[in-house]
């Protein structure tokens, strides 16, 4: 199930860090020496008979149809790319249902590789969670699969190959998956932002794994936090960091569609990092709330104004505000690495045509700080409550013998020590970030998480519900579910080249039995 090979090739273009405000980039950086290859004829002929993304639809409905298909992306005037769609647009199709809802998502892979959805942050039955090889078999071309499960939960979700996902949702194979609350406040506009970076000559890659893969790593023994390792790592991981190309719903800069709106309307933003990058995010020109994040609603929210709201991998965010200063405004990411200026949107009255804002990218604001953010109350769980289970997970970085590898507890996936649970039990699990540099967004599958505490001191603000939680070198957090929803499920990085690399473990039920049983032939089945 596991190739560790992968390891070795996703390893090189680990991105590390909150891009949008990193300072090393490609910038000044020279990759002439990295022997890059062009495309050949026959694969430029190919990308030229791709037909071009189209943009993406809202499908809802008793029974929904997705096609993995090939697609070529124009992401600006200069920049089109052959992608990785679901109903041929990046995003793909955004899939709109109610809670309570019976939902019937019928995939048809028409990619030259196998391919999965898996419903990220959702909790739906472990059979239907599209991890290969845990789960089910991966979809071979030609063939069709059915995902059914309930909408129990509302809020904002997505969706993405689980599949060589470091390759394949890198491609652009994700979308999103809203569920319309019972008795959902209406808001005017719901806008749906999905973030994402992207390499403008995607060649680079597979061109740099190739001479990272022959490197001489001799000297370097698995585990060692050596200064020459150090060294090594920071030079892969950091400096040959190729995505230079920022994107909101797969376009970038003056591609990116204005967001109209009229004054006096309540807008809702909902807010969705699909890519292996931090956004850290600036709201010009108005007060906002958070109002969810993850899907999960936030106690009464305040007021914020010219603060950064931090976007990590996985993570989703609801925010609100009222168009109440006429002009044209911009959401943008801040930051200075090469790609920054293509992530902002226009915010655009109804009449008011004149440009009342510019870009500010890399002014210095402070950061909202969700542990402290909204109204505190006493959630499902508390920091000194008796707990069935409770795991340390010490989130590493080392050098393997075919390249960099990320450890949890100083091993890699499969050899990771799972969180054995049965159906009731209360889990409590600790999350440190001992990697020098690496930015680690740990997401679990088919569970809500509480977080409890951050750095040693419990969240002061509204008990914060999440899915995916971004943990900083030297940061520390504590978490609490319930084990509630039996199965296998993945507890990983959601820097997926992380995840390929080693740092997965899973939550397994010991009370809970798999109809599935893996194909042996079937060398396709990857569970990252």
């Amino acid at each position: 199930m596991k190739k560790w090979l992968l390891g070795a090739i996703f390893a090189g273009v680990a991105t590390i860090g909150a891009a949008c405000s990193n300072p090393s980039s490609m910038q000044g950086h020279d990759m002439s020496g990295m022997n890059m290859k062009k495309e050949d004829a026959s694969a430029e002929t190919s990308k030229q008979q791709l037909p071009f993304a189209t943009d993406t639809e809202v499908l809802s409905g008793k029974e929904i149809h997705l096609t993995a298909k090939e697609a070529l992306l124009q992401i600006n005037d200069q920049v089109k790319l052959p992608v990785y769609t679901y109903n041929g647009s990046v995003p793909g199709a955004q899939i709109r249902v109610k809670q309570g809802d019976k939902v019937k998502i019928v995939l048809k892979n028409e990619l030259p590789e196998p391919v999965t959805i898996h419903w990220h942050g959702y909790p739906v039955p472990n059979n239907q969670d599209g991890v290969p090889g845990v789960t089910m078999d991966a979809i071979q071309p030609g063939e069709t699969f059915t995902y059914e499960f309930t909408a129990t939960v509302p809020g904002t979700y997505w969706y993405h190959s689980h599949q060589k996902s470091a390759e394949q949702v890198d491609k652009g194979l994700y979308g999103t998956l809203i569920v319309e609350p019972k008795n959902e406040e209406k808001v005017d506009r719901d806008y749906t932002l999905v973030f994402d970076e992207w390499m403008s000559d995607p060649n680079a890659e597979s061109n740099m794994n190739m001479n990272m893969s022959g490197m001489d790593h001799s000297n370097m023994n698995n585990g060692n936090s050596s200064d020459h390792q150090q060294m090594d790592m920071n030079s892969m991981g950091h400096n040959m960091n190729m995505y230079d190309i920022f994107t909101i719903n797969g376009k970038s800069g003056a591609a990116v569609q204005p967001l109209k709106v009229k004054k006096g309307e309540k807008v809702r933003l909902r807010l969705v990092n699909a890519g292996y990058m931090s956004h850290k995010l600036h709201l010009h020109g108005h007060e906002f709330k958070i109002v969810a994040t993850d899907g999960q609603p936030l106690k009464d929210p305040q007021p914020i104004k010219d603060e950064l709201l931090n976007i990590a991998p996985g993570e989703r965010y609801d925010i609100e505000f009222i168009a109440n200063n006429p002009g044209e405004w911009l959401l943008e990411c801040h930051g200075n690495m090469k790609g920054t200026d293509g992530m902002k949107v226009k915010i655009q009255y109804e009449g008011q045509a004149n440009n009342t804002d510019k870009a500010n990218a890399k002014e210095n604001l402070p950061m909202v700080d969700i542990t402290k953010y909204g109204k505190y109350e006493t959630g499902p769980f508390t920091l000194d409550q008796k707990y069935d289970v409770e795991y340390t997970m010490d989130l590493g970085t080392a050098m393997g013998k075919n390249g960099m590898i990320y450890t949890i507890n100083g091993k890699t996936y499969p050899d990771t020590a799972p969180i054995n649970v049965k159906t009731g039990d209360l889990v409590k699990v600790r999350i440190v970030n001992n990697s020098p540099k690496d930015v680690h967004p740990m997401h679990l599958h088919g569970h809500f998480f509480q977080v409890l505490s951050k750095n040693g001191k419990p969240v002061t603000g509204s008990p914060l519900m999440k899915d995916s939680l971004n943990v900083n070198p030297g940061e520390e957090y504590v978490v609490a579910f319930k084990a509630d929803n039996p199965g296998n499920w993945m507890f990983h990085c959601h820097d997926l080249h992380h995840a390929s690399a080693g740092m997965v473990t899973e939550v397994k039920y010991t009370d809970y039995k798999s109809d599935y049983t893996p194909d042996p032939n079937d060398t396709t089945n990857k569970g990252e």
